[in-house]
């Protein structure tokens, strides 16, 4: 168990430049992240290179002192390396037997003039008599990643700073890198990549289960779509107070955002059903809007009131894990349910179908909380249940 942060990259050799061109665009990325004040704490991961005794076989010399490559491969192998030879099984237990030269033996590049490889004519030979060597870098381990030679890089986005845009800047300076060099992300990085790219995907369709599980309640089309047209108010609200507040848009907002949807369709909802009923009980279009916003205003401004109270503790959170209590108090408590509610009955417009002869659509009716009739001079005010809809967009009540 334990905790994690950040993104992780994996920096890819697309053009088969080679590993040196890859180290090297490496180091200047890591370069360009340093001075990125977005991100934190970029750095490489893995074994750095390491010096390495690299052999050179003078195959000519080996050749003309009788000495087979095979041979020398396979003594070389057994004094510096560790080659497998067999099993046997001693106490009920199976052993294996390696061959390794010893350690004294093998420990400085002149211990090659120690060792000897048989030739044709049955003469030991000495090894640095066709062999050399130099020193030089390199890798301690040969790194791929989807079949292309890479190097990881991890790193963390700065105070304040969200993942993503981490993510994104990385991406930026990646995309200054010379020609051939690629990226991918792995890991933590790569499922938050792929889940981004689904949020809008998601809201839609819970939109649309929402609108098919009203119709299927209402046996209507108007009236789920009348309930819709009040999310609007809610996700502004939250969007506003989330911005005002200097937060990203990350997976609690989205969690919060969502919850505010549903919360605006509730207080939608309890007014729309109420018009309607009235509506269908002979009261005039208007009187029916205002009624039904009288009848359940208590109601919804009780459990508005009792759901901000309830999130003004995350909204107001301090210490560890302050930051995603607040994403989700903010974006549903102080501003989300109460730009939502204030909407519906400080200037938002209430929607109920309106049913004509051989047709059926939307009148929308604008209207203030209490006893007010002050309506908008853009829709109809007061009609009979089949007037001529046309009629709605003409007449204006002062």
């Amino acid at each position: 168990m334990g905790n994690a942060s950040g993104f992780d990259l994996e920096l890819e050799d697309r053009g088969q430049l080679g590993r040196d061109n890859l180290i090297a665009a490496r180091n200047q990325l890591l370069g360009m992240a340093a001075q990125d004040p977005r991100l934190m704490a970029v750095r490489p991961n893995g074994l750095d290179d390491a010096p390495q005794y690299k052999l050179r076989i003078n195959r000519e010399k080996a050749q003309a002192l009788g000495v087979s490559i095979s041979d020398l491969n396979t003594t070389l192998q057994g004094a510096f390396g560790s080659p497998y030879v067999n099993q046997f099984t001693r106490k009920g237990r199976v052993k294996q037997v390696y061959v390794q030269g010893q350690p004294d033996a093998r420990m400085l590049p002149s211990d090659l003039g120690r060792w000897y490889a048989r030739n044709t004519s049955g003469y030991m030979v000495p090894f640095d008599a066709f062999l050399d060597g130099t020193w030089t870098l390199g890798p301690q381990k040969v790194e791929g990643y989807n079949g292309l030679t890479s190097a990881e890089i991890l790193g963390a986005p700065a105070p304040g700073v969200s993942t993503g845009e981490a993510m994104a800047a990385m991406a930026s300076l990646v995309a200054k890198l010379p020609q051939g060099i690629g990226s991918e992300w792995t890991g933590l990085s790569y499922e938050e990549e792929k889940a981004g790219s689904q949020t809008g995907p998601l809201y839609a369709i819970s939109l649309i289960m929402i609108l098919l599980c009203l119709a299927a309640l209402y046996e209507s089309w108007p009236v789920p779509f009348a309930v819709l047209l009040v999310v609007p108010l809610g996700v502004l609200g939250a969007i506003v107070a989330t911005l005002a507040k200097g937060l990203d848009n990350g997976v609690y907002f989205q969690v919060g955002l969502l919850t505010t949807v549903g919360l605006a369709v509730k207080n939608a909802i309890l007014i729309v059903e109420f018009a309607k009923t009235f509506y269908d009980s002979g009261a005039p279009l208007v009187e029916a809007a205002i009624k039904a916003a009288q009848e359940r205003l208590r109601p919804i401004l009780m459990t508005s009131i009792a759901f901000v109270l309830g999130s003004l503790p995350l909204a107001v959170a301090t210490g560890a894990g302050s930051g995603s209590r607040m994403a989700i108090g903010i974006a549903v408590g102080r501003h989300g349910e109460c730009h939502g509610t204030g909407g519906l009955f400080r200037g938002g417009a209430a929607f109920f179908p309106c049913e004509t002869e051989g047709s059926q659509g939307l009148c929308p009716v604008r209207f203030r909380g209490g006893g007010g009739r002050k309506l908008s001079r853009w829709w109809w005010a007061e009609g009979s249940r089949e007037h001529d809809h046309r009629s709605c967009r003409q007449a204006a009540f002062a």
